[in-house]
């Protein structure tokens, strides 16, 4: 059978400055460099080697295959002074057959990892930083030399789509596997207990699982197992096993999204990959970490945005429920010369993430309209995608981002199956009430047209407040009267297909220079380093989660120079009692959003709770405000991405 071994440990890295260093992997050379502004993060060709030994393998009937599970954003790799590999695309994963080459002691296995500025690998402008290096694992494969494809854009093998069928009680499961062979295939498919619910014969079978349970979403991400074996002449030579969830899903334009006939209002967020001193070098604990993350807000939809992410959080996905938006990094600018390349990255993202049960679409293209030229080449390049994507997979919708300068009669918005718009109303223009009027103005012109927002939110530095929040400010309360604004917009217009903030995290954009922090986007709900909750994420916390809490708002803003300050309260419980120096002060009844008077001569300690939770903060009177409360420098304005 398959056996993998790692290649991670024992690197050296020839980095900008020609300097050799020792590196285990993941790893990036623009960890620090691409979070700390300025817009000059070093973008080239850098070189990592490492000796190894071949795995034990016998030589008469197996192979090895070397694969990356991502290298940023272009690699070459050399084995033994031969070069075998070459791979345009940061985000996938790639791998090749190098038995011909290895040798069984101390091989040379030399990649020059690639992220230089070009026009035919995507994504060349966009905000956030385009960290290069060899940032996901490596490994070594060995294979019988009979196997299930491993070629085929470095495809799982096996294909799997199930869908259920009579009232949902019973679960319909294609699979097609595929061979560079000829011998016998068999499939089993296993519950989550490990026991079989069905088996067949053959490359291509239909199967049916009696009394299905399905995967649906928070409430029960039931995944099973499709387990499949070659045999050739009588011999087992190689069996590979994917999960997969049976459920369904439509769209409708006046009522939404739906999961297995239900209705299931999609409300979540989008996610970047990167961390602070991390880059895109994340480990399984990180990636975990945000799942844990988004899971405890309550979020049931995630925009994996702007390119594939690694296969372990997708089967976090799969895992906790999560409805996924995937997409490809072709983005902001339409590059003529880079066509071929948004097509193989297409390809890869849905070969290899086909089986994923939480994955209902595939992102086209993201603000493709910013600062594009060649018009027609760029609508004709869509075409040809979503063509292609209904060719590859006739069971998933295909979407888009528009940019807010892309109006609702841009052509460009109408040729994916739905649409979403990355709209900043009321943080880069005035006027959150724009937001309704966008949203009506679209849906009365388009009634029959899903619509949805692919990106909505607005700058909130923890470390920033103010009494008298106003657009601009960066402060942590502003960001949180953003929110507030939005989700009560969205429960007026239900008719939204999916909702996604932007962005669950802070990420790193090293060409930003605003909220007194260069080099980074401060539009999360969560700091860069997850170590800091803002208040907007306990207000989306107070509407998903079921987890019964209360939040004391403005904690961080301690020194206040008013006699009276409002306490603001976020909380999923109906009722929220106030203490103030221990003394109760009032109780009120209400719904996600609760504001307390508070008397402030001196100091005020707050305690509030509702049944058995409860939150605590300290305020004290102050002559004069903290400056440390009020950006010093709103940044240079003319920094912008886009330039």
């Amino acid at each position: 059978m398959r056996r993998f071994e790692t290649l991670n440990p024992g690197w050296r890295f020839i980095g900008p400055d020609k300097k050799e260093i020792p590196v285990n992997l993941p790893h990036t050379w623009n960890a620090i460099d691409g979070q700390d502004g300025g817009n000059d993060y070093w973008r080239g060709s850098c070189v990592y080697t490492k000796n190894f030994d071949a795995p034990a393998y016998d030589r008469s009937t197996e192979c090895v295959y070397l694969e990356f599970r991502g290298v940023n954003a272009t690699a070459d790799v050399s084995l033994n002074g031969e070069k075998c590999i070459h791979h345009d695309g940061g985000y996938s994963t790639f791998r090749k057959d190098i038995t011909a080459l290895l040798k069984e002691k101390d091989n040379t296995l030399v990649v020059i990892a690639d992220n230089s500025v070009n026009d035919r690998v995507y994504p060349q402008k966009a905000d956030f930083t385009f960290y290069g290096g060899i940032y996901r694992d490596v490994y070594l494969v060995v294979v019988n030399k009979n196997h299930f494809d491993m070629d085929h854009f470095s495809g799982p093998g096996i294909q799997i789509t199930a869908r259920p069928c009579e009232g949902y009680k019973r679960g319909e499961v294609e699979i097609k596997t595929w061979t560079n062979c000829e011998g016998e295939v068999s499939v089993r498919i296993l519950d989550a207990d490990g026991k079989q619910a069905a088996q067949g014969n053959g490359k291509e079978v239909k199967l049916d699982i009696p009394d299905v349970h399905l995967w649906n979403g928070l409430e029960s991400p039931y995944l099973y197992t499709a387990v499949a074996t070659l045999t050739v002449d009588g011999q087992t030579v190689d069996e590979i096993s994917s999960r997969f969830g049976v459920r369904d899903f439509h769209y409708h334009p006046k009522t939404g999204f739906y999961l297995n006939g239900k209705s299931y209002p999609l409300r979540g967020v989008s996610r970047h990959q990167d961390r602070k001193g991390v880059g895109n070098a994340l480990t399984k604990d990180m990636h975990k970490e945000d799942m844990d993350l988004i899971c405890e807000m309550g979020a049931n939809t995630i925009r994996l945005a702007h390119y594939q992410h690694d296969q372990y959080f997708y089967d976090l996905c799969d895992e906790r429920g999560m409805v996924v938006w995937a997409e490809i990094p072709y983005i902001s600018e339409h590059m003529p010369n880079g066509r071929e390349n948004t097509i193989s990255q297409m390809k890869e993202l849905i070969i290899q993430n086909y089986n994923h049960p939480s994955i209902v679409c595939w992102g086209v293209s993201n603000e493709i309209t910013i600062s594009t030229k060649d018009k027609k080449d760029m609508l004709d390049n869509h075409h040809v995608l979503n063509d292609l994507v209904h060719d590859m997979d006739k069971t998933r919708f295909t979407t888009l981002a528009c940019y807010a300068m892309c109006g609702p009669f841009n052509k460009v918005a109408h040729i994916t199956d739905v649409v979403s718009w990355n709209l900043y109303l009321g943080w880069y223009v005035p006027g959150l009430w724009l937001n309704d009027v966008w949203m009506r103005f679209f849906h009365m012109v388009y009634p029959d047209r899903c619509l949805g927002y692919s990106e909505y939110g607005c700058e909130g530095m923890p470390n920033l407040h103010s009494s008298h929040p106003r657009r601009g400010d960066h402060t942590e309360e502003y960001q949180a009267i953003y929110h507030e604004y939005l989700l009560k917009c969205f429960e007026r217009n239900p008719y939204m297909w999916a909702t996604h903030v932007w962005n669950m995290f802070d990420f790193a954009a090293d060409a930003r220079n605003q909220g007194g922090e260069p080099g980074m986007n401060h539009k999360g709900l969560m700091t860069f380093d997850r170590k800091t909750k803002k208040d907007s994420f306990f207000l989306y916390k107070a509407y998903w989660s079921q987890e019964p809490f209360v939040h004391i708002c403005s904690k961080r803003f301690t020194n206040r120079t008013e006699k009276e300050i409002t306490v603001k309260v976020y909380s999923n419980q109906n009722e929220v009692t106030l203490f103030l120096n221990g003394e109760k002060k009032e109780t009120k009844y209400g719904n996600k959003v609760f504001t307390f008077t508070v008397p402030l001569s001196d100091k005020a300690h707050i305690r509030v709770t509702s049944g058995a939770c409860a939150d605590e903060a300290a305020f004290r009177h102050v002559d004069t405000p903290n400056p440390a409360y009020t950006l010093k420098d709103s940044g240079d304005k003319g920094a912008n991405w886009t330039k």
